[in-house]
């Protein structure tokens, strides 16, 4: 089969297209003729090497986690998926022909493959972080990198909690995250005060990585309600830093149900074939992203 893969750390270029052995469903798992693979920040992230203490690997290895497709393999202990089925999940190396998942679910009626592929982790992601910085009902918070695919759930989901939500984006974007509930203003100088005018901040996320923390805990009062999971320095000022994953299949669960029920859309913003998975990392390096960029098999 084919695989993306790399034998060294470093830029875009060292992704190249190979020839790999296919992968077997091992118990609790399925295996899945991939359709579509969701492009990342951390994928680009192992693949320049920049948190192999989060994620240690062996090189050369495979790029990505996100995917959606047919199952070929079930194995044991799988309930209540056959072979035939359209699945989306998690598992290692997605830029693939098939791929291996070890968390997964039915794809809701009506979604494309493209479009399957970029929820996953995605939306375990938004999930993971609206809980720890602990918003609630009736509180506004503030995302700031908010049009990307994380962005695009997080404001979803914290309006269909009750939760008010600003965002921060290019001018490109303004009416999209309006689109999505949110009071819209763009980054840039003055972006604090435009933030101040549109209300009170309870608490925030980073998702941009683009040096605002601690604009962020003074806009909040207090780093304990700010989460980033795009600025490694965070901590630094007293912010958490959200690398860890939660529970994958609640997440998936709680996608699907959400989907089925109108609540939840995240656009796919561009698609690659798998030879061009270096294209795709250098876009989503820049940035600048509404909803998912997907590499289609």
């Amino acid at each position: 089969m084919k695989r993306v893969s790399f034998a060294e750390f470093g830029g875009p270029e060292v992704l190249q297209l190979v020839d790999a052995e296919e992968p077997h469903a091992g118990p609790g798992q399925v295996r899945i003729a991939v359709r579509a693979a969701g492009v990342n920040p951390v994928d680009w992230r192992i693949r320049e090497g920049q948190i192999l203490k989060a994620h240690p690997i062996e090189l050369p290895a495979g790029v990505g986690i996100d995917a959606a497709g047919v199952v070929d393999e079930v194995g044991e202990g799988v309930e209540g998926i056959e072979v035939g089925d359209r699945v989306f999940g998690e598992g290692p190396d997605t830029y693939a022909e098939f791929a291996v998942l070890s968390a997964f679910a039915r794809m809701p009626e009506g979604l494309t493959f493209e479009e399957a592929a970029g929820y996953p982790s995605v939306v375990e992601t938004a999930l993971r972080i609206i809980g720890e910085v602990g918003v609630q009902p009736g509180q506004t918070l503030l995302v700031s990198g908010a049009s990307g695919g994380v962005g695009s759930a997080v404001l979803q989901i914290a309006r269909e909690r009750g939760i008010e939500v600003i965002g921060t984006a290019g001018a490109a974007n303004q009416d999209y995250l309006r689109d999505l509930g949110a009071e819209a203003t763009t980054y840039g100088e003055g972006w604090v005060e435009r933030v101040r005018q549109l209300g009170r901040v309870d608490a925030a996320l980073d998702l941009a990585g683009s040096g605002v923390i601690g604009e962020l805990v003074e806009l909040t009062g207090d780093p304990r309600k700010v989460v980033s999971i795009a600025d490694l320095g965070a901590p630094k000022l007293g912010v958490r830093f959200s690398g860890t994953a939660g529970s994958v299949p609640d997440a998936l669960a709680e996608a699907v149900d959400l989907i089925s029920r109108g609540k939840l859309h995240i656009p796919v913003e561009k698609t690659y074939p798998l030879a061009e998975a270096a294209a795709a990392h250098v876009d989503s390096r820049a940035g600048h992203t509404r909803g998912r960029r997907v590499i289609l098999v």
